[in-house]
């Protein structure tokens, strides 16, 4: 996952600005809304599974507005996707936290970290149909695929 983000990012850097606003059926949910909804949404994984935040740089998570904005959301989600990382070395426990309906639940930490990762393969899925909407390089898709990365890393 944390290879995945990162060549999204870093495609998305290779873009024309106005790639940000891409989207395909909902204007509201546009490239740089789903990039930022990955990263902040991952930092909300690790505090369900820890109980803290991952120490990010910057004072927050922001939503890009510039090509350039990119590169600390990039540092951002390689702090929290290495903070995932370490929670898989936690004892698989459930946790109890509230949800978005103001609702106590408990999940598996395991539970809550397959979330993660298919919470941002799906979101990387709708940005790359976004952008070829809007006539912009898609990221490629079957380049993030597991196969790559094994092929990829060494």
């Amino acid at each position: 996952m944390a290879w995945a983000n990162r060549l999204t990012i870093e495609h998305l850097q290779t873009l024309p600005e106005e790639s940000l606003k891409s989207f395909a059926t909902n204007p509201k949910w546009h490239v740089a809304e789903i990039i930022h909804h990955i990263v902040e949404a991952g930092d909300f994984y690790v505090y369900r599974i820890r109980g803290e935040f991952a120490k990010v740089a910057g004072e927050k998570i922001t939503e890009p507005e510039k090509i350039s904005d990119l590169e600390l959301l990039k540092s951002q989600v390689g702090t929290i996707d290495a903070a995932l990382k370490e929670c898989v070395k936690l004892e698989d426990i459930q946790v109890e936290f509230e949800n978005s309906r103001k609702e106590k639940v408990k999940r598996w930490r395991s539970t809550i970290l397959s979330q993660a990762v298919h919470h941002a393969t799906e979101h990387r899925a709708q940005i790359a149909s976004a952008l070829e909407a809007k006539g912009f390089t898609p990221v490629d898709l079957d380049e993030l695929d597991l196969w790559s990365f094994e092929i990829n890393r060494g």
